[in-house]
C-alpha cells in the first residue's frame, strides 16, 4: 500500500510501476508484494522522505544494501542497531507465544517510537518517553487505549530485550476508557437477519451471534470444528492461545446444513474467493455493515457488536456470569462483568420517579 498527498508527479511515478491499482474509496495505491516491486518503489522515490513499514524494512534490509544511500527514503539517518533490536523484540515475542497480531502491533509502535527520536535506544531517557506519550495524546489525538498499547511495546523493549528497567520504571500507564459496548436489541437483530439473502452470509452472521464469536474466530472455523450432535462449536487457538467450546443454535445449524448442501465445503467453513484460504476479516465485517445499512440500523456496529449482544442477551435471560465468561473465552471475570452495566435485566425493574407523579400525561 502506498499513500501520499496528491502530486501529479508522484502519480506519474506510481503509474510507471507494473501492477499498480488505485483505490478511490480508501485513497491509496496498492501493488502485488514482491521484493522487485518494493525495490522499484524505493528507487523512483529515492529523493523523497517516506515512512516504510517495519516488516517491509526488515525483510528488505536482509536482502539488499544496508547503506544509508539505499534507504534515503527513510526519515532521517538509520539508528545504530535499530534493525537488530527490533528483530530481537519480534523474535522474543514469538518465542513467548504472542499472537501475530500483537507482534505486528508492537513492531509498528516501536517503528514510530524509533523514528520520533532518531537516536540509540539507550540514549533515550524516561522524560523523553513521557514527552513522547504526551505528544501522541496532545498532537496526534490518539486514544488512551492506543497509548496503553504503545506503553506495552516500549516496556517490553526496555525490560525484556534491552534489560534497562530503570528507564521505564516511572512511565505511567493511563487508565483505560470505560466505554460501554454497543448492543443490538432483538428487533434490530431480526431486521438485520431478514436483510441477508445470501445463505453463506446469513449462516456466518447467525453463527457469530449465536456463539458470541470474535471476527477472527468465525473466519477461521473449519468443518471439523462443528459438533452438530452436541450442538457445540470448538474454537481452537483463540485469543491467548486458548481453546474453548461455545454454543451452536438450532437455527444456525439448520442454516448451516442448507449452506453445506449448496456449497459442498472442503476445508474452511467460510472460504474466501480462493477456496484454499478462509474469508478475510474485512469481508466478514462488510457483510454485516451492508446488512445493517439495508436494515436501517444507524448504530455504528461491527461483528464484535454481535458478540456483545450475545453476552448481554444471555445475562438478561438469567444465565450465570461465569458461564458467559467461559462461552466468550474471557481470562478474567472482570472482563465479562462489563455486561452487567449494559443489561436491562435489573434496571428494567426500577420504576422511573417521573412515572410516579400523578396528574402528568
Amino acid at each position: 500500500m502506498v499513500t501520499f498527498t496528491y502530486d501529479p508527479k508522484f502519480v506519474a511515478k506510481v503509474k510507471s510501476i507494473e501492477g499498480h491499482r488505485w483505490h478511490p474509496d480508501k485513497k491509496f495505491w496498492s501493488f502485488p508484494y514482491s521484493e522487485d516491486i518494493l525495490k522499484k518503489i524505493l528507487s523512483i522515490f529515492k529523493n523523497e522522505k517516506i515512512h516504510l513499514d517495519s516488516k517491509l524494512r526488515v525483510s528488505f534490509r536482509q536482502k539488499f544494501n544496508k547503506s544509508h544511500k539505499t534507504f534515503g527514503l527513510l526519515r532521517g539517518k538509520q539508528v545504530p542497531n535499530q534493525t537488530q533490536v527490533t528483530e530481537k523484540v519480534m523474535k522474543e515475542l514469538r518465542l513467548r507465544g504472542y499472537s501475530r497480531k500483537t507482534i505486528k502491533s508492537y513492531a509498528n509502535h516501536l517503528e514510530h517510537f524509533i523514528e520520533h527520536f532518531n537516536k540509540d535506544f539507550k540514549n533515550i531517557t524516561s522524560d523523553d518517553i513521557k514527552n513522547y506519550l504526551y505528544f501522541l495524546l496532545e498532537d496526534k489525538k490518539v486514544s488512551y487505549s492506543y497509548i496503553n498499547q504503545v506503553v506495552n511495546a516500549i516496556k517490553f523493549l526496555y525490560s525484556e530485550v534491552l534489560k534497562e528497567q530503570r528507564i521505564i520504571k516511572d512511565i505511567p500507564r493511563p487508565k483505560r476508557d470505560k466505554k460501554l459496548p454497543e448492543v443490538l436489541n432483538i428487533n434490530e437483530l431480526l431486521r438485520i437477519f431478514k436483510c441477508i439473502a445470501n445463505i453463506k452470509h446469513k449462516t456466518l452472521i447467525f453463527i457469530v451471534y449465536s456463539a458470541g464469536l470474535r471476527v477472527s474466530e468465525v473466519v477461521r472455523l473449519k468443518i471439523e470444528d462443528i459438533d452438530s450432535q452436541r450442538k457445540l462449536i470448538h474454537i481452537k487457538s483463540a485469543k491467548g492461545r486458548k481453546d474453548r467450546y461455545t454454543l451452536l443454535s438450532d437455527v444456525a445449524l439448520k442454516n448451516l446444513r442448507k449452506y453445506w448442501r449448496e456449497y459442498r465445503l472442503n476445508k474452511w467453513l467460510f472460504p474466501g474467493q480462493n477456496p484454499d484460504k478462509h474469508l478475510s476479516v474485512r469481508s466478514a465485517q462488510a457483510i454485516l455493515k451492508m446488512a445493517a445499512q439495508t436494515a436501517g440500523i444507524r448504530k455504528n456496529i461491527s461483528i464484535h457488536t454481535l458478540r456483545h449482544s450475545f453476552a448481554t442477551h444471555l445475562l438478561e435471560q438469567g444465565i450465570d456470569l461465569r458461564y458467559i465468561q467461559e462461552l466468550l473465552g474471557h481470562a478474567s471475570l472482570k472482563t465479562t462483568e462489563i455486561y452487567t452495566h449494559v443489561s436491562k435485566k435489573d434496571i428494567g425493574r426500577i420504576k422511573n420517579p417521573l412515572d410516579t407523579i400523578s396528574g402528568l400525561k
